[in-house]
Order: structure tokens, then sequence, then C-alpha cells
């Protein structure tokens, strides 16, 4: 079975600088959004977690690499030149191609900045020389220029690209002697139109490609990634507003660059580039109206007033109570999102969407629904009307075992993330009902387990579920066997959400993903995740404040597939105000029988019937690479139970009792990591 690469993973660790990663992200997920996820990653993550297998491409931003090195060498790069070799893609910027050089030579002279040395994942066979040009100050703008770049254009197989453009640049190096290495898979894709300030000999090479095995890397000197919008012309002397301009006037011919070069690296470029969206308001609602007023009159003490304003300031978030008569002032919104830059809200809306925000410090605008349900033009991407039947519809077929669970709802069209903005301010998790729950058209920083982000565009059903889960419970009801009722609930929501539906063919994978066969590939069963579940536990009062947090494919065609995509031409489209009250309702009925009788046998048959996993042969690579069978997941703990094999396959009576929380298992390959 193989698994689609749907991850772009841009290193943030030792020797990396917070504007370059950001220039990354930012520039990355424009282009290459919904059909990847951009992610950060630490180098804890390339040395540990088993990271190569769903990854697209691998981007070392700028920085110092001497950080690179001192994080990484040895089994750092040994993993990284090898999932290179074997097919995947390599991107360096600045610092990240000096990185993948086979020797740096960096200010040879300047006693103070002085770097010499080979590198470890030699991509690039030569030497990267720098800097290009001279003036360049760490963590500093003032060596910063705008290069004119040559571009080869038959480096591109016919694609239209510029013939030149300027690029921002800021210390990189240039490849010596690149075009002498042509017979070792080196091709120049740009070069330096003016003279450098050190020797680049032949080719002056600023861009190169390189075959490595079955894969490849793009090394380049500047930084194509930067975009003139994201740059303060104020930040350094009187040169660097011109600068700033001449980058705008060329920042087309950028682009077309930047994407002819991921193309290269086999990425698919997105149609449209996405534009980085604004948070909306959240709307509060309940099923019944009297609750919201109810329950802001609970928020009192943790409500602060200022200039007639309210807001709850929590750890991660300020969330700001909208006045009915505000809801629509443009001034509200200039002030939710400050550029400064830019003057007035005309001036902020015009550049919506093009620039670097900084989410966390934007106010969230909360506005409650106290006497009836958002309308559709409020809310044109959810109806809450249908949601609120659907969940009364399911709530009555319980039996009474179904009352709370998305009884009170708060949605935002674009949100950073549902379970960050519950789970990150505890003091407004504290306060809120049993049930309640965030759910969001669009989530721009959605979070995974571990390092991972779930690609959230228009069509994901993204929510998060409050629960309070009693102290009391721990021995007969353990909190880590949430996330299997939630996968379990998610499941049996989607094969319950109508007459007919009992087939669709989804799957659970340990601990808590869900997975469905690829529709793409007929006559293989190639199995694609389609939905992850993230529970995040806090402690207060006597229980376990819970955030259950589902992401769900299910309208949405990338970044794999999704649940319409698996249904057949006589079934009805799954629409995500229904789902979201099917699974809520089970979730909640699954989750009151676990409190009364545990994991019982009954619920753990359930569990077996859905996942992929039964007698599954897999390796153990914390055990020395043993090999084992998977029996089941524990009762009492929920740990994952696996006896060695021996000769000829045969159990030797040693059995494993793993725990979700460490280990990283890769259904796809039969491989069980520890995560660290």
């Amino acid at each position: 079975m193989a698994s689609r690469k749907m991850n772009v993973l841009v290193y943030s660790g030792n020797g990396s600088t917070i504007e370059s990663v950001r220039h990354c992200l930012y520039t990355l997920r424009r282009l290459l959004s919904p059909n990847y996820a951009v992610i950060p990653v630490t180098d804890t993550v390339i040395l540990k977690e088993p990271w190569t297998a769903s990854c697209a491409l691998l981007v070392f931003p700028g920085g110092a690499d001497l950080g690179y090195c001192r994080s990484l060498n040895g089994e750092g790069n040994r993993r990284i030149e090898q999932y290179v070799r074997r097919g995947g893609a390599y991107l360096g910027l600045c610092a990240g191609a000096y990185y993948g050089s086979s020797k740096c030579e960096f200010e040879v002279g300047n006693n103070k900045m002085e770097v010499i040395g080979n590198r470890e994942l030699k991509f690039f066979p030569g030497i990267a020389r720098g800097c290009a040009f001279k003036g360049f100050v760490y963590h500093s703008e003032a060596g910063a220029k705008a290069v004119r770049l040559q571009v080869t254009k038959d480096a591109f197989n016919r694609a239209i690209v510029p013939e030149t453009f300027r690029s921002y640049y800021n210390g990189g190096g240039v490849f010596v002697d690149a075009g002498t290495f042509s017979n070792q898979g080196v091709e120049i894709l740009a070069t330096y139109s003016d003279p450098t300030d050190v020797k680049g000999g032949d080719g002056q090479a600023a861009v190169v490609y390189c075959e490595v095995g079955a894969g490849g890397a793009l090394l380049t000197g500047p930084h194509p990634e930067f975009a003139a919008v994201n740059l303060d012309p104020r930040s350094d002397g009187p040169d660097y507003p011109d600068m700033v301009k001449a980058l705008a006037e060329d920042d087309e011919a950028r682009l077309i660059f930047l994407k002819a070069c991921l193309t290269k690296l086999g990425l698919v470029i997105s149609q449209e580039q996405s534009l980085v969206p604004s948070l909306s308001c959240l709307h509060l609602s309940s099923l019944h109206h009297h609750l919201v007023d109810e329950l802001i009159a609970s928020w009192d003490e943790i409500i602060t007033v200022e200039d007639g304003e309210e807001y709850i300031k929590g750890e991660n978030d300020t969330f700001h109570f909208e006045k009915q008569a505000s809801r629509w002032s443009l001034n509200s919104i200039a002030k939710s999102l400050p550029i400064p830059s830019l003057g007035d809200a005309e001036d902020y809306l015009a550049e919506a969407g093009h620039r670097i925000v900084d989410y966390n410090s934007v106010p969230k605008r909360i506005i409650p629904h106290i006497s009836e349900w958002p309308g559709t033009k409020e809310t044109p991407c959810f109806n809450h009307h249908s949601f609120y039947a659907n969940l009364k519809k399911y709530q009555g077929e319980s039996h009474g075992e179904a009352e709370d669970f998305g009884k009170t709802l708060l949605y935002g069209e674009v949100v950073t993330s549902t379970n960050t903005l519950l789970e990150k301010n505890p003091k407004l998790l504290a306060n809120v009902p049993e049930g309640f729950t965030c759910t969001a058209t669009t989530q721009v920083a959605g979070r995974g387990r571990g390092s991972n982000v779930w690609v959230s565009p228009a069509g994901s059903l993204v929510f998060s579920t409050c629960m309070k889960h009693p102290m009391e419970l721990s021995n007969t009801a353990p909190v880590v066997f949430i996330q299997y009722l939630a996968a379990i609930a998610i499941v049996e929501g989607i094969q319950s959400y109508d007459e007919g539906y009992t087939k669709v063919p989804v799957k659970l994978k340990w601990p808590n993903d869900i997975y469905a066969p690829d529709p793409t590939k007929e006559g293989r069963k190639e199995y694609v995740k389609i939905g992850g579940i993230l529970v995040n536990s806090s402690y207060s009062s006597g229980n376990y404040d819970l955030v259950v947090g589902i992401g769900l494919n299910t309208t949405n065609a990338a970044p794999t597939t999704s649940l319409n995509a698996l249904l057949s031409s006589d079934q009805t489209a799954f629409t995500l105000e229904k789902l979201l009250a099917r699974i809520l309702t089970k979730f909640e009925i699954i989750y009151k029988k676990f409190c009364r009788t545990g994991f019982d046998r009954q619920l753990e048959e359930v569990y077996y019937g859905h996942w992929l996993h039964s007698d599954q042969i897999i390796t153990i690579e914390t055990e020395g690479g043993a090999r084992a069978r998977i029996k089941g997941i524990t009762r009492d703990w929920g740990l994952l139970r696996a006896e060695e094999l021996g000769w000829e396959d045969r159990p030797t009576g040693k059995v494993w009792e793993l725990q979700s929380d460490s280990n990283s298992f890769d259904f796809l390959k039969g491989l069980l990591k520890r995560k660290t």
C-alpha cells in the first residue's frame, strides 16, 4: 500500500530564523494549499519521527547553517540524504543552500563571520561561496538587496518562465563552477546578472537543481520566497524603500519562477494562489436560545470591561463581544488586524490576504445570538437551521442518551484552530458547558498529533467538543479511551448518517486516524487518510477538561480524498451540518455508555469491527526491528498489544503493550516507531 505524500516540512529548529521560516510558510502555503500541508518542524522531528513516508518536500530556510550542522550532523543528515536519494525533494534557501552543498565558504578572511567547512548532505557536489554580495549583517536588513537573476529557460522543460527578475537577497552564496558538474546531474536554473563580490567560477550560478539518486535538491542563494508585501519599507537605511519597490515591480515574475522551481521538484501547484484569509467573527448560538444569555451571564467573572466594550482576555487569545450595531463596522475589522505600514481600513482591505498575519494577536470577535440562530447572510457557509434541526432529530432518536453535545455552538467561517481557541485558553475552557462545540469552515492553523497539521480547506468538517470527564472514573473508564470513542463515533456517525450509508468504506487506524480506500486507484486497495482526532487534556476541580478535535474531509477533493468521493451515484452527498449533528450525538451516546461500563467487550468488538489492524504483522523499531503481530488493545489502559514472532512467524510467547502517546504507527509500512 502506498501513502500519498501531502506534507511540506519547513525546518524551524536550531539555526533557522523566525523571519525566514515565516516567509517560507507564507509563500508555500499560498502556492501549494490545499494540495499539501505546509508544516514547521524541529530537529527533533527530523531525528525521531517517521516523517519521510508522507513528506513531499523538505525545506531548509535562511539562517545560519552551523546551527543545522550542530543539530543534524550524523543521524539527521543520514535520514535527510536517504529520503532525497529514495525519491524525495529538498529545497535549500540561502543558509539551506550552503547546508546542502559539499563545502561552505562564507566570508573567508572576515575573522568575526568566517565559516569554512565540509557539509554532509553534498547535494551540490561543489562549493557554495558567499557572501555573493558584500554588506551582510546577521539579524539585519543592512545587507539586503534586490538582485537581478538571469533565468536559464531551457532548464524548465518549455515551461513559461521570465528571462530575468529581481529577487530579495541577504547573505546567500554562489555555486562555484556549477557548469562543470553537469555530468553529475547539476543544472543551473538562474545566474546573478551583476558581477559577484566573490569568485563564482563557471556560471555565477545563483540557483541550481541537483539530481540525487531518484530524487532532487534545489538550492538557491537568493530568497525567491520573500514577497515584497511582507517587507517593511522603513526597516533599514534610505535605500531600503527603493529595494522594496523594485521587488514589488517584479513580484509576478518572481512567483512564476518559484512555481516553476516547485514543479521541477515534483510538487503540484495550486491553480489559484491561496490568499491569506482574514479571521471571521465567531457566532455563539444554542439549540435553546435562552442558554446563550445564561452562558454569557455565567462568564461575568472572566469578562473585563474597557471603554464600554466587553472582553474575555484568555491566555492565548482575546475575545471581544460585538454589539449588534457594530457587526459590519469597517473600523472594527481594521482594528482587529493592525498593519503598521497601512493607514486606514480601506488600505487594509485592499491588501487583505496578501501579507503575513500574526493571528494570535488578532482579537477574536464573538457575536451572541440570544433570540434567533444566525441567518444565511451572516453565515453563508454553514446553515445553523439545518444543523439544529438535524441535532434535534438525532437527539430524539437517542432515548435521552444524547442531550448536550452540540447544544451550544461557536461557529466561525475562518478561525485559527478550533482546538487552539478552547484548549489554549483555560480561563474560557473552564467555563463552558459539557458538549460545548466550536466548528469552522476553514482553519488557518489547524493542529494534529505530534508535529502534524491537518489541512482544513473549505469542505472539511472541523470541530472541537469540550468534555468534563470525572477523575473518579479513572480506574473504570480511563481518559485515554476518549480518542477511541471519538473514532468509533466518526465511523458510526458516517454509516448511520441516513438509510443506505452503512457500507461507506471508512476505517480506523490506531490510535486516532480515519482512513478510506483511494477511489482513484481502481483495482488496487490503497488507503488514504481522510480524518484525524486530537485530544487535549487538562485537570481542574476533579475533572479532566478535554477538548476533542476532529478534522474530516467531507466535500473537498484535496488534499487526499473525501467522504463524498466514496459514495455511489444513488447516494445523496454528505452535508457538513447534518454530519456534524450525527457524529456529535453518536459520540455522546457512546461516551455515556463508556462512563457506565468502561471499555467493555461490546465496545471492544465495535472498535475492532472498524479498525484496519487485525492480525497485521509489523516491525517494532524500538525492539531492534522485531517482528510482531497486532492482537488488539488492552481494555484497562488502551495499550496496543503485539505478540513477538519468531521462526516462520510463530509466536514466541512474548507480548508487548505499547502506549499511543509514545509510539507512532505507520500502518502503510507496518512499522511502529517511538515518538519522543
